[in-house]
């Protein structure tokens, strides 16, 4: 059996959307073995940042929160569709259209994203998934969608591919690391933590071959 780690790594100087420094995570030293007869420390982090899933309550008033998700939901098998072959920026309802996904399905978007690296700061030209591409996958009636972009949409002030899928409690998967993922199926794992009333989580996100 092997395990693919796709999550993000937190740390003070990751990559965040729009280079934000107000979502960049905040560690604060509050012991250490100089001090004390303990090292602990203080952590300050935007739900948004790093691998996480969106609740509807993200984009929907009285939506849905993490803590009334089915997390067997994401204990599941998926499927990885390897988009870097697209030289433009967007995922229509035209590119997905050919690819073999089913109701109940969880699937996963591989695109020019996981070669962008923090160190070149955040990339305003991400690849994104528009309101077709999300119609499309809502009438297919999916479980969830993973993608490698700290966004699944991008430049949309009605912020229609959140709600689409939102509103069906489809789950949103965002800041996937997919460079050494090959196209294909998997066992994906990626558990939440057990907050209250938020929306939406962190996840530590692997991917088993089966």
């Amino acid at each position: 059996m092997k395990i693919h780690d796709i999550s993000m790594l937190i740390e003070p100087d990751m990559l965040v959307y729009k280079d934000s420094l107000d979502k960049l995570p905040k560690y604060e030293n509050i012991g250490n073995h100089n001090s004390s007869n303990v090292h602990e420390t203080k952590v300050s982090l935007d739900i948004h940042c790093g691998t996480h899933i969106d609740m509807p309550l993200h984009m929907i008033p009285g939506g849905k929160t993490i803590d009334t998700l089915d997390i067997s939901r994401l204990i599941c098998n998926c499927s990885v569709f390897d988009m870097t072959y697209l030289t433009k920026s967007v995922i229509t309802a035209k590119d997905i259209e050919p690819l073999n996904i089913n109701k109940g399905d969880f699937v996963i978007f591989k695109t020019r994203n996981s070669f962008y690296y923090k160190e070149k700061g955040f990339d305003y030209n991400f690849v994104y998934i528009n309101e077709s591409g999300a119609r499309l996958l809502k009438s297919k009636k999916i479980n969830g969608v993973g993608v490698d972009g700290l966004g699944i949409e991008r430049g949309q002030s009605d912020h229609m591919t959140h709600k689409l899928l939102l509103e069906d409690n489809i789950i949103i998967m965002e800041g996937l690391q997919l460079e050494k993922i090959v196209e294909g199926e998997y066992q994906l794992i990626a558990l939440p933590i057990k907050l209250k009333g938020t929306e939406g989580s962190w996840v530590r996100a692997v991917l088993v071959e089966v």
